[in-house]
């Protein structure tokens, strides 16, 4: 599907941001100025195997120009139009990705929008700006469908004996894909590397507003995931969309027009706050 604006700049050329050392991925991104610098921006933050310029990402950036808002969004290495093998991807890997996007290319505070996989990424995010003392780069969080700890608790958990005993012994195994005709790798690195990353059996701290979008017809991310979230975000914020016939890809006219009214909500939410359950 490709969506074209109707209002603000024309379309963007990808640039690119070398990450890591010594050896540099060139990532590629996009980014529109703001022309409304009173608002905050929003960072765009995909799912596994999905890229920048999908369908939620293309109506965000429609969003973006019409209201004039800074929108960022880009492609995790070995994804979309990145430099790098998907292979040798992890979450740490894609974390370090996000977090340099973030800090070098964006200016102010920022809404963080994940989707699926982006989701955990969105949180993780939020825990490394509030460690290094960048808690204020960030003015809310909206996770749609969001695979939190999706290495271990959506895959891993998820998979047959013998797939595990071919991860173990082979370095991967291939899972059919809903959404391609190729099956996707799921390898040792990634989830032996992404225990490192898991943050539901504690508590979740973001230090600003959150907004999750869940439909309750996912079968990739089931709708009790995202109440188990929320049972683990404390002292910030949270609102939980629950859309009882939304799939995981939640793009249909509808559920864009939930995902353009919950950053409209996390502006109008206070930063701090305590959840409130009456």
């Amino acid at each position: 599907m490709h969506n074209q604006l109707t209002t603000g700049p024309a379309e963007l050329r990808p640039q690119f941001l070398g990450i890591g050392v010594p050896a540099k991925r060139r990532i590629a991104f996009l980014n529109r100025a703001a022309t409304n610098s009173a608002l905050p921006g929003l960072v765009w933050l995909g799912g596994f195997m999905s890229d920048m310029r999908a369908t939620k990402a293309s109506f965000l950036d429609e969003q973006a120009a019409r209201t004039g808002r800074a929108f960022l969004r880009f492609d995790y290495s070995g994804h979309g139009e990145s430099e790098g093998r998907f292979e040798d991807g992890t979450i740490g890997v894609w974390l370090e990705e996000s977090l340099a996007v973030i800090r070098q290319e964006s200016r102010g505070a920022q809404i963080l929008v994940g989707s699926s996989m982006g989701g955990w990424l969105a949180l993780l995010c939020a825990e490394a700006l509030a460690k290094s003392g960048e808690a204020e780069r960030l003015a809310g969080l909206i996770l749609i469908a969001p695979a939190v700890d999706m290495t271990e608790r959506l895959i891993w958990d998820g998979l047959k004996p013998s797939q595990r005993r071919e991860i173990e012994k082979k370095g991967r195994c291939f899972l059919p894909s809903a959404y391609s005709d190729q099956p996707y790798p799921i390898t040792r690195a990634l989830i032996e590397e992404g225990r490192k990353h898991l943050i539901l059996d504690g508590t979740i701290r973001t230090h600003c507003p959150v907004h999750i979008l869940q439909g309750m017809n996912d079968t990739d991310v089931p709708w009790t995931h995202a109440t188990r979230l929320v049972e683990h975000l404390a002292g910030d914020p949270v609102t939980l969309t629950l859309v009882k016939d939304a799939e995981h890809r939640f793009s249909r006219p509808a559920d864009l027009a939930l995902l353009a009214q919950a950053i409209e909500n996390i502006v109008a939410t206070p930063a701090q706050g305590e959840l409130d359950f009456d």
